[in-house]
């Protein structure tokens, strides 16, 4: 007879969309919340039994009632109290997994003043929180998913391995054009989520446009080591860079020269650098 191997279940692309009303003032969170559950649900898969199964319609309540309570706080501690609860309701579960997406919206401004109540979506960038629960704790990682980041100068690419197929011509001045993955874990909870957040973002984006580059995984491995000093709670981050190709359009063929200044962006195919920065003792994030 076949044997079950690993096993998981919940609920994925939960919307929720949180109002914290201060007076007039009111402050804005778009979120999409992913709950994943793993135990023994031996039953369910064998026996078409689900005494131990919780609903994953419940999952999707459980985030509901808990959002007014943890609409203030930053999306780690509140991933960490679905996670709990879930582990409350379900007595088969070991552990509850979950992820979510913060989406960027910008306040409007009227003139130099920020409009109380009114906003216009932001960037696709989203910012990421992964929480672990199980019932001796809970360990946390965040991240930044599709922060587009793009420099004009500063980017080499040339010395690299050729052969037979090799076609691509060494240059000393490129465009570099990227959009930022990076999940990061914490040994330990910081004292604040959001400035541990903001700390790290800013130091890929600083250091995206300070290095100079003589490759991707050059500035990648720069990005990874200025975040970590940065935030001494992180022990290790996980980047993803696509290359985002600029390639040089040729004039040529209508009489003018290309001095580095027109380029056709190209969506497909791409080159993708992932790497690892971890301090002595890390591990890879999930």
């Amino acid at each position: 007879m076949p044997l079950l191997g690993s096993n998981s279940y919940g609920k994925s692309a939960i919307r929720l969309v949180t109002i914290v009303r201060r007076g007039a003032h009111h402050e804005l969170r778009d979120l999409t919340v992913s709950v994943r559950l793993d135990g023994d649900f031996r039953d369910a898969h064998l026996k078409g039994e689900n005494r131990g199964v919780l609903p994953t319609d419940t999952m999707k309540n459980t985030v509901y009632a808990l959002a007014k309570a943890h609409a203030s706080m930053p999306v780690e501690p509140f991933a960490a109290a679905i996670g709990e609860r879930l582990l409350v309701a379900s007595l088969a579960a070991t552990r509850a997994t979950v992820e979510i997406a913060q989406h960027e919206w910008q306040r409007v401004r009227l003139g130099e003043q920020p409009h109380h109540h009114a906003f216009v979506r932001g960037t696709p960038q989203r910012r990421m929180a992964w929480v672990s629960a199980t019932r001796d704790g809970a360990e946390f990682e965040a991240g930044i998913a599709a922060l587009g980041v793009l420099k004009t100068s500063s980017s080499a690419f040339s010395g690299f391995l050729r052969d037979e197929y090799t076609t691509l011509i060494d240059t000393r001045d490129r465009v570099l054009a990227t959009e930022i993955d990076a999940r990061w874990r914490y040994d330990q909870a910081p004292e604040s989520f959001d400035l541990a957040w903001r700390s790290i973002r800013n130091a890929l984006v600083e250091t995206f446009a300070d290095h100079d580059s003589e490759s991707v995984q050059h500035t990648l491995y720069a990005m990874g080591t200025t975040a970590l000093e940065r935030c001494e709670e992180a022990s290790e981050i996980h980047l993803s860079l696509p290359n985002r190709h600029h390639l040089p359009v040729d004039l040529l063929p209508f009489g003018q020269e290309n001095a580095n200044e027109v380029f056709a962006a190209t969506d497909a195919p791409y080159g993708v650098i992932d790497a690892t920065v971890r301090r002595d003792g890390g591990r890879n994030p999930g």
